[in-house]
């Protein structure tokens, strides 16, 4: 016999439904999740592209050990994703080049 899953488990509760701007396109976020989070939830898997040969980078470890997951955050870069939560109007940029951000 099988047993539901629902049975098992409570429902998922998901914050208060917010509003980031990726890229300069709105993506539906949620309190209390991370940027990283809101941007797979999106089918957003590229957050930066490396320096030297401009590969494109994710999520990898979730945990904030790896860095392959810094992204311009609110005009910052080098921001790991994995490890900022959402804030209603955060502006996310995929981060292109670390060495050329604000140099203007």
């Amino acid at each position: 016999m099988r047993i539901s899953s629902a049975k098992l488990h409570p429902p998922v509760q998901r914050g208060k439904q917010i509003e980031i701007l990726v890229d300069g396109e709105p993506v539906t976020a949620y309190e209390g999740e991370t940027v990283a989070a809101a941007l797979l939830a999106a089918s957003r898997f590229i957050f930066r592209y490396t320096d030297k040969y401009g590969s494109p980078r994710g999520l990898y470890c979730g945990i904030g050990l790896c860095h392959e997951c810094r992204m311009v955050i609110n005009d910052v870069p080098n921001v790991r994703a994995c490890m900022t939560l959402v804030e209603s109007g955060m502006q996310v940029q995929t981060q292109t080049n670390s060495n050329d951000w604000r140099q203007a």
